[in-house]
């Protein structure tokens, strides 16, 4: 009988860690929502931080900063965000899991070093402004990357907006902002919102290269305005939805000057189900497909016309299980 009870209590212990395992197969450890201000060098490491109605991990003015393997959660406010940084640089986020948060990564008036790294993002709650997995608003200078992060915003779960936005963000002519070879999947209810927006209200210097999106909302990927932006090699796929517009999309919106755009080499099948549309077609269509658009009266992007519409795109060019981290 001792010997049963100690198994049974061995596998009710492997059950619960199990629960809560980082990258690195160990436990998280508990914290409360951590505050740093004017900090270097130091590391966040295997926390497992629920939100609230504040960010689970709010840095100013730091620099330096690593924070890893941690697990940010449940927001309950458009103010609670799984990292929030303002005027920081040198800060490397990686293999984090971040679930049920307003936004997860949200790096504002940061200058350069800002590193979002394979991490996995489930369930961005929003709402408007907020709803990214990661965003950077004026963030510039060079170093600055989001790369090989996951995310999965499963319908009725969840309320995102943009996956991934650069808002009035710049990099350098020899270090743009790199967004490459995140995997993103899911959108809406918003009819606003898109897998992958970079020079939104303007911004220069953004590469965004060899990412897959499918049914991420309204767009695929948008170029929206801004100077020396490139958008190229890139898969883009989504269903029809109540709210699928257009694959890939280049327009000006910022007022700003708007030049210097390469979108190329792009595979993109975008099927467009949204009503505003299809009013424009026979009636009792109900699906066209709607790969590329590009706003009348500006010029085109260069290698606009070697993207490569109708690809054999289907849903499977992502698993069907994308987020592996709990």
């Amino acid at each position: 009988m001792k010997t049963i009870t100690t198994l049974t209590s061995v596998l009710c212990t492997l059950i619960i860690i199990s629960a809560g395992l980082n990258v690195i197969g160990q436990p998280y450890k508990g914290s409360a929502p951590i505050v740093l201000r004017n900090q270097s060098n130091v590391t966040i490491s295997g926390d497992s931080i629920s939100g609230g109605a504040v960010p689970c991990i709010s840095l100013t003015n730091c620099k330096n900063v690593h924070i890893t393997k941690c697990k940010l959660c449940n927001g309950t406010t458009v103010n609670s965000l799984g990292v929030q940084l303002a005027g920081c640089s040198n800060i490397t986020i990686d293999y984090c899991f971040i679930t049920k948060v307003a936004t997860g990564v949200y790096a504002q008036a940061c200058t350069g070093g800002i590193v979002v790294n394979a991490n996995q993002f489930l369930n961005m709650m929003g709402p408007y402004p907020r709803g990214a997995c990661v965003q950077f608003n004026n963030v510039s200078g060079g170093g600055n990357r989001i790369t090989n992060n996951k995310s999965d915003n499963v319908a009725g779960k969840s309320n995102p907006e943009d996956a991934i936005n650069l808002y009035k963000s710049n990099g350098l002519p020899t270090d743009p902002i790199l967004v490459s070879g995140n995997m993103l999947r899911g959108g809406g209810p918003s009819t606003t919102g898109s897998g992958i927006t970079v020079g939104d209200q303007g911004g220069s210097y953004e590469t965004v290269t060899n990412n897959i999106v499918v049914n991420t909302g309204t767009d695929g990927m948008q170029v929206a305005g801004g100077t020396y932006i490139t958008m190229s090699n890139n898969i883009i796929y989504s269903s029809a939805t109540s709210i699928s517009h257009v694959g890939l999309g280049y327009g000006n919106y910022s007022g700003l000057p708007s030049n210097n755009i390469v979108m190329t080499g792009n595979k993109i099948k975008w099927m467009c189900g949204r009503a505003s549309d299809l009013a424009y077609y026979p009636k009792g269509t109900t699906v066209v497909e709607k790969d590329a658009s590009m706003q009348t009266g500006i010029t085109p992007p260069t290698g606009w016309s070697a993207n490569i519409l109708g690809a054999s795109l289907s849903a499977s060019v992502l698993p069907t299980t994308l987020i592996t981290m709990k």
